[in-house]
């Protein structure tokens, strides 16, 4: 059985350790690949509204996402969330999880909607969540990723309005 509740101080090392391999392979986020531990925490855990965990019944970290205003003053009412799930958690349901989890907490939040600005083309499995969830691509943003692999692919722009 897994759960979401909020991350706490002592959650950080084992989420460092799950964000770091997914940042350094340059292939679903746009921080630099060589971003720092201060900076990646920065990033994850202050500068967002919250930072949430997944964690098993041994209290292990599976996975962890962030939600925030998408904009300041007056598109604050629409969040945006960003989502890691563990290598070895991969498949067992901990994104949907998340995913579910992020929308109520927005709710919670007063969030009418929430939107991704950077779904990699090439990430098909979150695409495909993401749309399993209700998300509707709204647009494409051709070459807006530098891929370390693939060299400059597309990005989605998804949104869903979140239920009253």
């Amino acid at each position: 059985m897994i759960k979401a509740r909020p991350i706490e101080e002592a959650d950080w090392q084992e989420v460092w350790q799950i964000i770091k391999p997914v940042f350094r392979a340059g292939e679903t986020y746009p921080y630099p690949m060589d971003i720092t531990e201060d900076e990646a925490r920065r990033n994850w855990i202050d500068a967002p509204s919250a930072t949430y965990v997944v964690v098993d019944e041994n209290e292990d970290v599976l996975g962890t996402y962030y939600i925030k205003p998408n904009q300041p003053g007056l598109g604050a009412h629409v969040a945006n969330c960003g989502y890691i799930v563990s290598e070895n958690a991969r498949g067992q349901g901990v994104a949907s999880e998340m995913c579910k989890h992020s929308q109520s907490e927005a709710q919670a939040q007063g969030f009418t909607a929430m939107q991704y600005n950077l779904v990699i083309s090439t990430n098909e499995g979150a695409v495909r969540l993401w749309q399993s969830q209700g998300f509707k691509i709204v647009g494409t943003l051709t070459g807006a990723f530098k891929h370390a692999r693939l060299g400059f692919v597309d990005a989605y722009v998804m949104y869903k309005e979140l239920a009253p």
